[in-house]
């Protein structure tokens, strides 16, 4: 139902399409968020609540937003991997410059979650959208295409523990010397609703 209603919202603000992914649990068990047929579970209080929406706007360009909220207070734990990921999505942008090559931003951020003892990206984190929800480049070992001016380009860090999902989503346009404006506005934390 909470997806729903995301969803709703985008239609009536002129999207035609999008993937809209949740998931609630008790705080200190991982909420990995899933398709419809995993949203299931009656959201209760105390409870943390993750969204990903991935909708396109009127003009049919792609972006995506995502954030946990917990109906109660967030544990330490939570807010800390939460600061990890901020400085994880920091860590990719400052090397989102034209002309940087995928792979290497790839192999410098799994480089990176090692050293903070942290799982490498086995999953796509970052990449182009446009009238696709995913569209080159893709940050990963295999991709040959290059960061390029204009660019629309989202960088979600993200990654579960037996106790936190932690993650932020959020797209950025690439200027002529790297990031050039957060497409979003909506705050980065997690939201305590009490």
């Amino acid at each position: 139902e909470a997806a729903a209603i995301a969803e709703q919202v985008g239609h009536g603000s002129g999207s035609e399409q999008g993937l809209f992914l949740c998931s609630s649990a008790p705080v200190g068990v991982s909420a990995m968020f899933g398709n419809r047929h995993l949203q299931n579970r009656v959201i209760q209080a105390g409870d943390q609540y993750t969204l990903l929406i991935e909708n396109n706007g009127p003009g049919g360009f792609y972006t995506e937003l995502g954030r946990t909220c917990v109906l109660g207070r967030a544990s330490q734990e939570m807010k800390d991997e939460f600061a990890f990921v901020l400085e994880a999505q920091q860590f990719v942008l400052e090397r989102l410059k034209p002309g940087a090559l995928c792979k290497d931003i790839f192999e410098s951020y799994n480089e990176f979650m090692r050293r903070n003892g942290r799982p490498e990206e086995k999953r796509l984190h970052c990449h182009g959208q446009g009238y696709d929800m995913v569209e080159r480049p893709l940050v990963r070992f295999d991709e040959t295409m290059a960061i390029r001016k204009n660019m629309n380009i989202v960088v979600h860090p993200t990654y579960a523990t037996a106790r936190t999902f932690s993650w932020v989503c959020d797209n950025y346009l690439i200027g002529a010397n790297g990031v050039a404006e957060k497409l979003h506005k909506f705050p980065q934390e997690i939201f305590e609703l009490s």
